[in-house]
């Protein structure tokens, strides 16, 4: 549950869910994050979950700091955190072309590609939170022996539907982006679509997600 809460700035609640990155306490932040999202309190203008944090951000002249953070803390909660939850499958091609890191890995790691694929792909993953461009999301966790630090120096350009991977996440880029993770592959599959209003984001937090290979043939194809 919430160990503090503080103000951030003028403007927002700082529900801090303690230091752990794993999925009980995430499980927590979108629990909070869903209910809040559902009593639609007038005053709320944005609800940001991350890993164990959870931002509200209020419009002062219509509700205050002290009055928020009362009734977050009043806050009856209910089992939502696998509400509306799904199982995504998402298609990878790991042709030469897109894997743009699988030799740095393989180098870094002293394993064949065959076996770093295989650990990638035997494995459900889970979405912690989305953020830092739009709809992206922080996929965890990688098993143990394909983790490794971010690159150095980072790309200027990292291409839209490329999979990285660093440390203990996995994540998908929703749009050509700078970036730093181990790129492994690339999806076809459009993961944020910004003229769905509705639901523009494919993968939220608390979705699971699979990966499978496809062809660069099946790939090309996709979208046909």
């Amino acid at each position: 549950m919430i160990k503090n809460i503080t103000n951030l700035g003028d403007a927002a609640v700082y529900c801090d869910f303690g230091n752990q990155i794993d999925q009980e306490t995430n499980l927590n932040v979108i629990k909070y994050f869903k209910n809040l999202k559902e009593l639609k309190i007038e005053g709320i203008t944005n609800i940001t979950p991350s890993y164990n944090k959870l931002i509200v951000s209020f419009e002062p002249s219509i509700i205050n700091y002290e009055k928020l953070k009362n009734k977050i803390i009043d806050l009856k909660l209910h089992n939502k955190e696998n509400q509306n939850s799904k199982l995504i499958k998402i298609p990878i091609c790991i042709d030469e072309e897109f894997s743009l890191d699988i030799k740095r890995l393989s180098k870094e790691l002293k394993m064949k590609y065959d076996q770093i694929y295989n650990s990638f792909f035997d494995k459900e993953y889970y979405c912690y939170m989305t953020g830092f461009i739009a709809g992206m999301p922080f996929l965890g966790d990688t098993r143990e022996n394909i983790r490794l630090n971010r690159l150095e120096t980072p790309r200027v350009k990292v291409p839209k539907g490329s999979i990285g991977i660093t440390e203990q996440f996995c994540n998908i880029y929703t749009y050509e982006s700078p970036g730093g993770w181990n790129i492994i592959g690339n999806t076809p599959v459009k993961i944020f679509d910004k003229s769905n209003q509705e639901n523009p984001a494919l993968i939220n937090p608390g979705d699971r997600v699979t990966f499978y290979k496809i062809s660069k043939q099946e790939y090309q194809k996709y979208n046909e």
